[in-house]
């Protein structure tokens, strides 16, 4: 099942470049920056999200890091849904996460996408989101991985949303956990090999 379109072909393509933008936003090497951590580029494996962050050893940052990144995804779904529809709303959960892959500000070179993803979720769906960010939670204690947290918590989410009744959702969920899982290619290979870093709050 897919939403309606209903609003307007115009509207739905400055939600898009506005919620790119938003998405677009590197928090997390912000972060770091504000907080003398130095550049996220050079940490770690280099990727601007909070796992990377936490890398540093500030676990503050990393958290601040996790809401901002979350937080831009919802802020996108909510105000496209209060002022246009459902269908606007998720034209800008696509394109923030979008954006946070590839920000032009970093020469399209940006995050893995999961904090944003969860974000995104939780304001399409409350519930279907509380659901994909507990399923990342007990993977990540159990195993100690935080990529193989936010893989199964990506390929479980359409089934959450089909299960809490958002199948018009199921579809978008579906295209960002496959990105979700491209972008987290090397970390499957890792994970394969036995040599991927485990979540540790350490340098």
């Amino acid at each position: 099942m897919i939403v309606p379109v209903e609003t307007p072909v115009g509207a739905l393509l400055l939600v898009a470049g506005l919620a790119y933008l938003l998405g677009s936003v590197p928090f997390g090497m912000i972060v770091a920056r504000l907080m003398g951590l130095g550049n996220l580029r050079e940490i770690g494996s280099g990727n601007i999200g909070a796992t990377n962050v936490l890398r540093t050893g500030n676990k503050a940052a990393a958290f601040l890091t996790l809401v901002f990144d979350a937080g831009k995804g919802a802020a996108a779904v909510l105000l496209a849904a209060r002022w246009l529809g459902q269908d606007a709303a998720q034209v800008a959960g696509l394109f923030a996460f979008g954006g946070h892959l590839f920000p032009v500000w970093l020469r399209f070179r940006g995050g893995k996408g999961v904090a944003t993803f969860l974000g995104l979720i939780l304001a399409l769906s409350f519930w279907s989101g509380f659901a994909a960010c507990m399923t990342w939670l007990l993977v990540a204690v159990l195993f100690r991985y935080s990529s193989l947290a936010a893989l199964v918590a990506a390929a479980a989410t359409p089934v959450w949303l089909w299960r809490f009744d958002r199948p018009e959702a199921v579809l978008l969920a579906s295209m960002l956990a496959v990105l979700i899982w491209w972008r987290h290619r090397a970390n499957i290979a890792r994970l394969v090999s036995g040599t991927e870093s485990r979540i540790t709050g350490k340098r």
